[in-house]
């Protein structure tokens, strides 16, 4: 690879952040506006990082257009650990929780739900082997339920909700990990939603946490201390020390966003990226996308060799060209390119360009 050519990762995640926001904490990483210090070295009960903070939690707020009646948790250990968190928060009356099985991430949550309480599997695409998802009233809700869970966007095999799941007046859970920022959406249509940050947020190890006020419980004994969102919620995100050069980045992250427009903005950035890549696949006679067009990512996209011995040579060149992290899950193998919010349009032409001198090269 020459230094020429540019360089676009298609990570999963940890993923790419936009330039912009790279080149600004290069600038402030030894001196924050000129305290003479770095974020990384400031304490977390000091004016200026609770400034960071409150301006995070507010531009976040902006963004999503979050209702005053939710609150908004920076949490540590990512999605994985609010696998646990939920159910230790809201698994209070019924001890029971109802799940959408829709791949990897879902059954990953059910299964650490099932720890704290009981589970139901109200649907399972697990038929198509993960290749879809469900329609709004498609799936029947009991009510004896404390939340029901679901992952709008599944990375490893690509499938994505369409609309958000009519779930009557049980709390809706979302792991909005890989899809959050990535399109408007009505916040008050959930009772929580929950997101590592290392996909369109920020660095890894950051989760955001943002909850309906109702369902942050006065008195839960059982759930440890960093893990009570009402603790969490009441100490403002510092119940201990918070991730904080994290939550800096995650902040320079939504201010390049309300730059660009917003969220509305970006999905159209978005939704344009993805129509171009699945028509170059659905194009192609060498790679191909298997998940039922409605139910397409615009964030993940696998995709496949027809002739699987050239997968390892495709991945080899196509670093050679440029194009990083191009390896599907290790669950699923093929290929995968995640075209976050941060990935540029150019990143997604330079890789159609690459497919097709793949393709008439092999094919």
């Amino acid at each position: 690879m020459t230094s020429a050519k540019p360089v676009f990762n298609f990570c999963s995640g940890p993923a790419m952040l936009p330039i912009e926001v790279m080149q600004q904490a290069q600038t402030e990483l030894l001196d924050f506006q000129g305290t003479g210090i770095s974020v990384m070295e400031m304490s977390h009960r000091s004016d200026i990082f609770i400034s960071i903070l409150n301006s995070t939690e507010q531009n976040l707020r902006k963004l999503m257009s979050i209702p005053d009646n939710y609150r908004v948790l920076f949490m540590q250990g990512g999605a994985s650990l609010q696998f646990s968190a939920v159910p230790l928060n809201l698994m209070s009356e019924f001890r029971r929780a109802g799940f959408m099985n829709t791949g990897y991430w879902s059954q990953r949550a059910m299964a650490e739900a099932q720890r704290y309480g009981s589970t139901v599997e109200l649907a399972s695409a697990q038929s198509s082997n993960f290749k879809t998802a469900f329609a709004a009233g498609e799936v029947d809700i009991p009510q004896q339920l404390d939340y029901v869970h679901y992952t709008p966007n599944e990375t490893i095999d690509g499938v994505a909700f369409t609309e958000i799941p009519d779930v009557g007046d049980v709390p809706l859970v979302a792991d909005m990990s890989s899809c959050i920022l990535s399109a408007p959406i009505d916040v008050s249509r959930f009772g929580l939603i929950y997101a590592g940050a290392q996909k369109n947020i920020g660095p890894a190890g950051l989760a955001v946490v943002i909850v309906r006020e109702d369902l942050i419980r006065l008195d839960l004994p059982s759930t440890p201390r960093l893990l009570n969102y009402r603790i969490v919620s009441d100490q403002v995100s510092m119940a201990n020390t918070p991730p904080t050069f994290a939550i800096y980045l995650a902040n320079l992250v939504f201010q390049w966003l309300l730059r660009k427009g917003g969220v509305p903005q970006i999905e159209q950035h978005n939704i344009e990226k993805a129509a171009l890549l699945y028509g170059a696949l659905d194009r192609s006679k060498l790679f191909y996308n298997d998940v039922r067009a409605q139910y397409r990512s615009k964030m993940n996209v696998p995709f496949f060799l027809r002739e699987e011995t050239l997968t390892p040579v495709f991945l080899e060149e196509a670093t050679q060209f440029g194009l990083l992290n191009l390896q599907g899950h290790r669950s699923s193998g093929g290929c995968r390119a995640s075209i976050y919010n941060a990935m540029p349009k150019a990143g997604v032409m330079r890789l159609i360009e690459f497919l097709e001198i793949f393709e008439n090269r092999y094919a």
